[in-house]
């Protein structure tokens, strides 16, 4: 297994609350990139809002058997994160998953 780093862009098209980013981040929590090598030497943020946008960035640490897979566990995770936090796919779209670190 290899650790990677999944970045995937999103936008929330619904309000965003101090309420929902915090069940958000508590959701997305036991992925935080930061646990890494790689997040701790990048100072990696796990949620990010590009300023007066309402996109924004997700970046997951996900262990897996190769990069493809690693995508696809992170989008899981993202989407039900999101799900927990009150966004359904329609209020909160996601991009492209890309992989932004490799760890072993």
């Amino acid at each position: 297994m290899t650790t990677y780093v999944v970045t995937i862009p999103g936008t929330l098209l619904a309000e965003r609350t101090e309420e929902t980013i915090k069940t958000l981040e508590r959701a997305l929590r036991p992925a935080d990139p930061r646990g890494t090598r790689l997040g701790e030497e990048e100072h990696l943020e796990m949620l990010s809002f590009y300023s007066g946008s309402s996109a924004f960035s997700v970046r997951l640490e996900v262990e897996a058997d190769d990069t493809e897979t690693a995508e696809q566990q992170a989008r899981r995770t993202v989407s039900e994160a999101l799900r927990t936090a009150g966004y359904s796919q329609d209020q909160a779209p996601l991009g492209d998953a890309v992989i932004t670190g490799i760890t072993e």
